[in-house]
């Protein structure tokens, strides 16, 4: 036991700096979101206002959560609960992978392994890490939500509410870790059943039943294979209910004695899902770096698109929900026709409108992770290998940007095709053809921005380029998302590229602002370049 204690304190030492971030990021960002809300909201007459708003749209449903009454504490568990989980999920995973799987790909397991201690221990601190840093992370919440003023149960239910999807997804990436043969595709696994959880949890909220008052909604089935869905369901600042938190907490503790048991049975090194021997010749444009950048990336960017479709999917296919929910009560089809005036089709283009611009997020990230992954190429020495040969850095560096702002491309066209088809079958017309593969490319110039400054930061600042590039993507969608509940200044929320994208089909299409991201974004990458050929490959 003496073992596994010391081994958890030694990756707590290794992550010193990171989840100190992490908790500190989340815990402000709940304190923003309920002094926002307490002081954007103080009257009761504004607070049912966005609620019976809320109520009304199954997008802001699907992307925000489940109303709960119009107190202000539910108000902000309802404003701030799902981005915050997220959050804790991803947290959670990439702290177990980077000490489970990375670990024994890189041969500091091994090292670990030689000293006589059980062969799970090291999987063991890190549960027990992970465990002890989300326990943290849900006294934070509480402690950011009673400094902006909340009290009662409720702010430790809903600090206890993010905890425990935190700790449930310790165990669901300590799963992946078994699963998968390396760190990088363990991480994209985790991080896109994150995805799904989000997903899943989105679709039972929208399929939803409201209230009579339009002040609550109660989730629909699906919400339930969500661990995000069942932490919502303790409603914090209504009934503070804690029964949903302990069955995720049970989930996970019969999870993670499970995988216990596999990891004593499973060699070092080894996964269940073994990874395939490559050809033993290159195919076509092998020969390359645009080549070799592709047969690198092509898995992760069908991930990327699978995610992008399925939310198009569901942006297209909830198109006849949309209109049975206002045909079915009378009250919310004159809050409707109040908020939004207009037709069916320009109710279901505003909830379209809303999941392709998470789609464009998706664009963002599948770019920036594709420029992400030369800094991995180059810490674990595989670039110095390749870079030994005749071929400059600088075409390096290029070719695997071009196949990054392909990959934004290739993942709007997913999701906005699957859109398409998801109306065409709910048998809802919309014109003109391709109108909603166009609003999703609209969004391609900000991922565009996003990718180029990964590069950027790949190049100028190389060790903290991953943290740093994901660190931007999440201050992006903050600031898009919270950026006027937090009343912060329009010039910052502008620095957001989301806030320039036009939210087509709602808006025309803005030619001044996406020629402008375009050409930001190309100057960036001329920078990268420029920046990566003045400096030496490092560790």
């Amino acid at each position: 036991m003496s073992g596994v204690r010391d081994l958890a304190l030694i990756q707590a030492r290794r992550d010193r700096v990171v989840l100190p971030v992490w908790i500190l990021g989340i815990a402000v960002l709940a304190f923003a979101v309920a002094g926002a809300v307490a002081t954007e909201f103080a009257d009761e007459a504004d607070r049912a206002a966005i609620v019976s708003m809320a109520t009304a749209s199954p997008a802001f449903l699907f992307i925000r959560g489940l109303p709960d009454g119009t107190g202000i504490g539910a108000v902000v568990f309802f404003q701030g609960y799902a981005f915050t989980a997220v959050l804790a999920a991803l947290m959670s995973t990439f702290l177990v992978i980077r000490h489970t799987r990375t670990d024994e790909e890189l041969g500091r397991a091994e090292l670990i392994g030689s000293v006589p201690i059980p062969r799970a221990a090291s999987l063991a601190a890190t549960l027990i890490l992970g465990s002890v840093v989300n326990l943290v992370l849900a006294l934070s919440v509480a402690a950011g939500f009673a400094l902006a003023g909340l009290r009662g149960v409720g702010v430790l239910t809903a600090g206890a509410a993010v905890g425990a999807v935190g700790v449930f997804f310790v165990a669901v990436a300590a799963a992946v870790a078994q699963v998968m043969p390396s760190g990088r595709s363990a991480n994209g696994a985790a991080a896109g059943l994150v995805g799904v959880a989000y997903f899943l949890r989105g679709i039972g909220d929208a399929f939803g039943t409201s209230s009579a008052d339009l002040t609550q909604v109660t989730s629909a089935w699906l919400s339930l294979l969500s661990p995000i869905g069942w932490g919502q369901r303790s409603r914090p600042f209504s009934v503070a209910d804690p029964a949903p938190l302990l069955v995720l907490t049970g989930v996970a503790v019969a999870l993670a004695v499970t995988v216990l048991g596999i990891r004593k049975g499973r060699d070092l090194g080894a996964s269940l899902l073994v990874e395939p021997a490559g050809r033993a010749r290159a195919g076509v444009g092998g020969d390359s770096f645009l080549g070799l950048a592709w047969r690198q990336q092509w898995p992760t960017l069908i991930g990327w698109c699978v995610f992008a479709a399925l939310l198009g999917g569901i942006a297209g296919g909830l198109g006849p929900v949309v209109s049975d929910v206002m045909g079915g009560n009378d009250s919310l089809r004159e809050l409707i026709s109040r908020l939004v005036p207009g037709s069916r089709a320009e109710i279901i283009d505003v909830f379209i409108t809303a999941l392709l611009g998470i789609a464009g997020v998706l664009a963002a990230a599948a770019g920036i992770q594709a420029v992400l992954r030369l800094r991995a190429e180059e810490a674990e020495g595989r670039a110095e290998l390749l870079l030994s040969t005749s071929r400059s850095k600088a075409r390096w560096l290029g070719a695997n940007l071009l196949l990054a702002a392909a990959s934004a491309v290739v993942v709007a066209v997913a999701a906005g095709t699957a859109a398409t088809v998801g109306l065409a079958f709910s048998g809802v017309v919309n014109d003109p053809p391709g109108l909603l593969v166009a609003a999703a490319l609209a969004h391609v110039p900000a991922a565009g921005v996003f990718t180029a400054a990964a590069a950027v930061l790949f190049a100028a600042v190389p060790s903290l380029s991953i943290p740093l590039g994901w660190g931007m993507l999440a201050g992006g969608l903050v600031l898009g998302q919270f950026g006027e509940l937090l009343g912060l200044p329009a010039w910052l929320q502008d620095v957001s590229p989301f806030r320039h994208s036009a939210a087509m089909p709602v808006e025309p299409f803005d030619l001044t602002a996406a020629l402008v991201m375009s050409v930001i974004a190309l100057a960036g990458a001329g920078a990268a370049v420029y920046l990566f050929r003045r400096r030496g490959l490092t560790v």
